[in-house]
């Protein structure tokens, strides 16, 4: 069974930056495709990010040159380092894998097996 755990989110104002935490448990992040999504009241989860098992990272343009990936294979981790945060980026995000997931589908939410729970990111003007 895999489970996602995100850590990291809170309340920061603009220009501001924050580290989310992606823990996974059941599966090894380096065999999987780790995708962030984010998500406000009355609208569509919108993909931000992902990091596939091969190391090499997508982002939405809104985010490109702000937020950045990682991954600690021996913490079984991904990090979403968010820079340089606006009030635009105020959501709820989520952490999500999936291990067989081709890269046309990279940005789909429903490609994805597991989610996290979330952690809520608010950011002040």
């Amino acid at each position: 069974q895999v489970q996602l755990a995100e850590s990291g989110g809170g309340l920061v104002q603009a220009g501001d930056s924050l580290r989310l935490s992606c823990a996974l448990s059941g599966r090894a992040v380096s065999r999987t495709t780790t995708g962030w999504f984010r998500q406000v009241p009355g609208k569509e989860r919108e993909f931000v990010a992902a990091l596939r098992y091969s190391g090499q990272t997508y982002y939405v343009d809104s985010v490109k040159g702000r937020f950045t990936l990682s991954r600690d294979n021996a913490q079984n981790t991904v990090y979403l380092q968010m820079n340089a945060l606006q009030s635009g980026d105020t959501a709820v995000y989520y952490c999500a894998e999936s291990p067989q997931i081709i890269l046309s589908q990279i940005r789909n939410p429903s490609q994805y097996y597991n989610w996290g729970q979330g952690t809520q990111v608010t950011v002040s003007s």
